[in-house]
């Protein structure tokens, strides 16, 4: 299969991702299309994260599982043929997640999942181990035994790299709010950059407004937060300051995947501001409003052209730009500080 017109070769020793996460078939059923609204195709959050890292420039690995089955064929063509190489372990078959489409686009999820990395143990410590960022959410962080494997490599990737984290809720398949809170917060605070949903935060905190969660997982010790809220746009948090957007207008064909560009973007534009490894926490710490504006402008860029065509196609460089900083500005340390939660 070709390699999609807007994938892009990364440079050789340039920073290297790796996503840790489940890759499943999305199968799409949009009503309003009849039969012709029925179709199915490789998914998965961190899925959609690597592919989006992969296009917009960044090596990227994918430690996942999926199995020698029809759908996994598809997902291991899809994977490859955008720059991915994927770090496989487990022996289930592919997952599947069937998305009904709403009359606004908007998707409800049913899943048949496992996750479980069995095997890829090795392989994928010496995938984390020479990353220079790595991130999960979903799924993997929610069903073991995949999940206690994700969190020892998050933990272990700190040493070398910055890692982030997108909760990504899913209540279908959750163990209960209360457990998938503590799993959440464990995550949390093991990441340099965590990014989450409105609908997320409100059904992990339901007694919070976002801006109290955001400041709460600050405490934990991300260095920056970042909410999506679909048309509304985003917010961007650090100990620096506050950037909220308007989400771009935009014809929506469909908001399946809109999230996890925005989180590629996110990281690619860390890159781009120079941001990521371990060596770049105390710049990332430091990162003030001018810097958030960039990154979450960037981002919100990225989840509207995906918004704009069906599926979970997330943007490649060619198409997306890069991010344009002052360094100045992204670093210059501004007055105004969050109130901490509580």
């Amino acid at each position: 299969m070709p390699t999609p017109s807007n994938a892009t070769d990364f440079a050789a020793g340039g920073p290297r991702v790796t996503v840790i996460g489940e890759s499943l078939v999305d199968i799409i059923d949009d009503p309003r299309r009849g039969f012709a609204g029925r179709h199915a195709h490789p998914g998965g959050s961190p899925l959609n994260v690597a592919v989006g890292t992969a296009r917009l420039g960044l090596a990227t690995s994918l430690v996942t599982h999926y199995d020698d089955d029809a759908y996994g064929l598809l997902v291991d063509q899809h994977l490859r043929s955008n720059g991915v190489a994927p770090v496989r372990g487990g022996t289930a078959p592919t997952s599947t997640a069937t998305a009904t489409l709403g009359d606004d686009g908007a998707a409800t999820y049913a899943f048949q999942v496992t996750w479980d990395i069995n095997g890829a143990s090795l392989p994928a410590l010496a995938a984390v181990e020479a990353s220079t960022h790595v991130h999960t959410g979903s799924i993997a962080t929610l069903l073991p035994p995949g999940s206690h494997a994700t969190l020892a490599l998050m933990e272990a990737a700190r040493r070398s790299a910055t890692v982030s984290y997108d909760p990504n809720c899913r209540p279908g398949i959750s163990p209960g709010v209360a457990s998938a809170r503590r799993q959440a917060e464990d995550f949390v605070a093991a990441s340099d950059v965590v990014k989450a949903s409105d609908e997320d935060l409100g059904w992990l905190y339901p007694e919070r407004t976002p801006d109290e969660s955001l400041a709460a997982w600050l405490e934990l010790g991300p260095a920056l937060v970042a909410l999506t809220r679909g048309a509304q746009g985003p917010v961007l948090m650090t100990r620096q300051g506050r950037v909220e957007l308007q989400g771009e207008p935009v014809d929506v064909a469909d908001t399946v995947g809109a999230g996890d560009s925005f989180m590629a973007a996110l990281i690619a534009g860390l890159s781009q501001l120079d941001l990521l490894g371990a060596g770049a926490r105390p710049r990332l710490a430091a990162l003030a409003p001018g810097g958030l504006h960039v990154l979450a402008a960037y981002a919100n860029r990225a989840a509207a052209i995906t918004c704009s065509r069906p599926g979970a196609d997330p943007p490649g460089r060619a198409e997306l730009g890069t991010a344009s900083p002052d360094a100045d500005a992204c670093l210059r340390t501004q007055p105004r500080r969050i109130r901490r939660a509580g």
